[in-house]
């Protein structure tokens, strides 16, 4: 089909493994965009999945086109199946643009005309990124150390969270923690910790909505040396001392949470950052409007995106064998280093479920996360940033084999060697992978070698 109207034929692929209800929520979203019918279709690529999805939507979306490979391809190679389904010879021949949408997210009705109208306003841009926003709303609730602490460093330990209770109920799984907090570590079961998690000097906690009326949410905390700390929400403020006695002893609190609701933004495009490291720009923020303009970005997240025919005739598809994770990220870079450019969309709006598929923190992501950012990195930084990753990665492995399977038993501690077998892992699979990526790297002509201008904000090498 050669595309003659005026109107851009845009293909929408929609990945699922075993989706079920939520793969069905996406679809139904999608039959409610604001564009002609017969200048879209949509695609689902079921990637192995074994539940009943597929049926499901040849049945109750016959509009749809249903490809079953009968293996997990990865999002790589999902999505370049659906994109290359009937197409022969050049992709822009028979298709303008393709859409990715995760099947974890919902899209407003105008979110492809918003995405259109970004891509039209310039020859030049090979992608428009979406305004993600995660599918939840949240009751907000901030701690802020009021005490000045020690050095002022930005990592410095605040308190430690061991217990959540909202109404007296346990529910760990309805809060976010933002990025003033720093990961979750072990908790000490013999003291009843139920989990542990430090914050920095401020953060932000937010519950997911807890419904309508008034609601208490309980906390308990300690802290390495005394602290006096801000517990506020919509409704209230308690100020309280933590960590007399040291880091054994716990204080309790809690505070009343009104009927303020926030949306926190999950993407509004990609940065980039030391050593190769893909971020979403916004992540975890308030949505108060402050990314309300269209802008220049350096990448885009494959979650929810609109991509030019054209420029991936001219640069290729996605990386297959990267499998799931900063396949886009290499796919935007590729796009930077052939001169083209990507933005965002404000108008796009998008609604999702973060990480349902693999969950963040699962041996699946970080192992994929891991291992490609420095693949990634090797295709397409300049040589002194790989250099600079290669050895931080070697740096960080020999530290935790050090830590955790040298010190342990020398302070009489059982050695724990988890986390030592997973960095060898990744570790081997960079070095395995390393070859193939510098070919790519090399065989590209000299000009799309050169360096990429960072004049991003937080892209710091």
């Amino acid at each position: 089909m050669t595309v003659t109207s005026q109107v851009p034929f845009v293909r929408i692929i929609v990945l699922t493994f075993d989706g079920g209800d939520m793969t069905l929520r996406c679809l139904q979203s999608l039959e409610r965009l604001d564009w002609p019918a017969d200048r879209v279709e949509i695609v689902l690529v079921d990637n192995g999945s074994l539940d009943d999805v597929a049926e499901r939507v040849k049945r109750d979306f016959p509009s749809v086109i249903v490809l079953e490979p009968l293996a997990n391809l990865g999002f790589a190679g999902g999505c370049n199946l659906g994109i290359m389904h009937g197409v022969r010879g050049s992709i822009a021949d028979q298709i303008d643009h393709v859409a990715l949408i995760n099947n974890d997210a919902t899209v407003d009705s105008c979110w492809l005309r918003a995405l259109v109208a970004e891509m039209d306003a310039d020859p030049r841009v090979a992608a428009v990124a979406s305004k993600m926003l995660f599918a939840d709303r949240y009751a907000p609730l901030s701690i802020e150390i009021l005490d000045e602490l020690e050095g002022g460093r930005r990592d410095e330990l605040g308190v430690c969270i061991t217990s959540l209770r909202v109404d007296g109920v346990r529910c760990d799984e309805r809060f976010q923690f933002d990025e003033g907090f720093h990961g979750a570590v072990d908790p000490d079961r013999a003291r009843d910790e139920e989990f542990a998690r430090w914050s920095r000097r401020s953060a932000a906690l937010r519950l997911v909505d807890p419904g309508e009326g008034a609601h208490r949410v309980s906390l308990r905390l300690n802290a390495k040396r005394p602290l006096r700390v801000r517990l506020s929400s919509d409704v209230e403020a308690v100020e309280l001392v933590v960590g007399e006695g040291g880091e054994t002893r716990y204080t309790d609190v809690e505070v009343g949470v009104g009927s303020a609701r926030i949306d926190v933004i999950n993407n509004v495009g990609s940065e980039l950052y030391r050593f190769g490291f893909a971020g979403d720009r916004g992540f975890m923020e308030p949505d108060v409007g402050q990314y309300d303009e269209p802008a220049e970005v350096f990448a885009w997240c494959g979650g929810a995106t609109l991509l030019r025919a054209r420029h991936l005739d001219e640069v290729g598809l996605f990386d297959e064998r990267l499998f799931l994770y900063y396949e886009d990220t290499d796919l935007a870079w590729r796009a930077r280093l052939h001169g083209w450019h990507h933005v965002y969309a404000p108008s796009a709006l998008v609604r999702h479920h973060h990480a349902q598929s693999s969950g963040v923190g699962s041996e699946v992501f970080r192992f994929h996360t891991e291992r490609n950012r420095l693949l990634v990195t090797a295709r397409n930084a300049p040589l002194k940033v790989l250099t600079l990753a290669l050895a931080a990665e070697i740096r960080h492995c020999v530290r935790v084999h050090l830590a955790l399977l040298v010190k342990r038993p020398l302070m009489l501690k059982m050695p724990s060697r988890a986390e030592p077998r997973h960095r060898r892992k990744v570790l081997g699979a960079i070095i395995m992978g390393l070859p193939a990526a510098l070919r790519h790297r090399w065989s590209q002509p000299a000009g799309d070698r050169r360096t990429v201008h960072r004049r991003w904000e937080r892209d710091k090498w």
